[in-house]
């Protein structure tokens, strides 16, 4: 494969993956299984980490040899910021992000209100994490024109490969409870696939920072790295202990960590 063919199918990949979870309101009338959610959710984790400390971190440090015993700086400040970064969007929606505690549980209106809170907490919860995971793909590609390697093309593949991973699950959490909300599959799919939709673009913007501002690319690389672990660290692996009480879901991080970092280090 050429550096355009890998680039389309890897930011084509993570919008296929979340558009393909999102059509799970089509076809799943029951909810999936504790074990099977608890497995897909860990090896989706261990994925997610393997990917930031070998496609995100190591390349930071590594480009930051200029700074001799420092080098070190843009990756512990990156991860840092692109933690904050979740939190204070998180912040910044309390409209969405927080019960109204003082409505008239009684009212039509506020029952309204509580229930659209709550299906778009979903959508612009994933959507706001969509955003740092669809630039992580862009830098990485646009770090791989920078290389000019093919190694580090087919990295950037890998790394799309797992965020599309995760996007499963990311596309279904937001149209099942759209489909209870809006009574309407077809809306429910509209709105779970839009919440991919963020993640091609963020991707291509990615590209075009790394190629306009190299000299940063240290710390947007773990600035994405930081957003993806706090995802994993927040969300996903504690979803994946709670959807079952047994060890399938710590299997499947170690399964997906172990299988991320050997194809990092084969290809590149």
């Amino acid at each position: 494969m050429n550096s355009f063919l890998v680039t389309f199918i890897s930011i084509a990949f993570i919008f296929l993956m979340t558009t393909l979870g999102s059509a799970v309101v089509f076809f799943f009338k029951h909810k999936v299984s504790e074990k099977l959610s608890s497995l897909f959710l860990g090896f989706a984790s261990g994925v997610m980490i393997a990917a930031s400390v070998w496609s995100l971190i190591l390349p930071s440090i590594e480009q930051s040899s200029s700074m001799g015993n420092l080098n070190f700086l843009p990756a512990a400040i990156g991860i840092i910021l692109g933690c904050l970064f979740l939190i204070i969007m998180d912040k910044i929606i309390p409209y969405f992000l927080k019960k109204d505690k003082n409505s008239d549980k009684n009212s039509e209106f506020s029952h309204k209100r509580r229930g659209l809170s709550k299906s778009s907490k979903l959508f612009l919860a994933v959507t706001i994490h969509n955003i740092p995971e669809g630039l992580a793909v862009g830098l990485a590609l646009g770090n791989a024109y920078l290389a000019g390697q093919m190694s580090a093309f087919y990295s950037a593949l890998w790394l799309a490969i797992g965020i599309g991973l995760q996007n499963l699950p990311e596309g279904a959490a937001v149209s099942l409870p759209m489909k209870e909300q809006l009574g309407s599959n077809k809306k429910a799919f509209l709105f779970g696939t839009l919440s991919g939709l963020v993640e091609p673009i963020m991707a291509i913007i990615g590209i075009y920072l790394a190629q306009l501002l190299s000299h940063l690319m240290p710390w947007f690389l773990s600035f994405s790295a930081g957003a993806m672990l706090f995802v994993v660290a927040e969300e996903l692996l504690p979803d994946a202990k709670n959807s079952h009480p047994g060890h399938i879901g710590s299997w499947g991080f170690i399964v997906g960590f172990v299988l991320m970092m050997i194809l990092d280090i084969a290809l590149g």
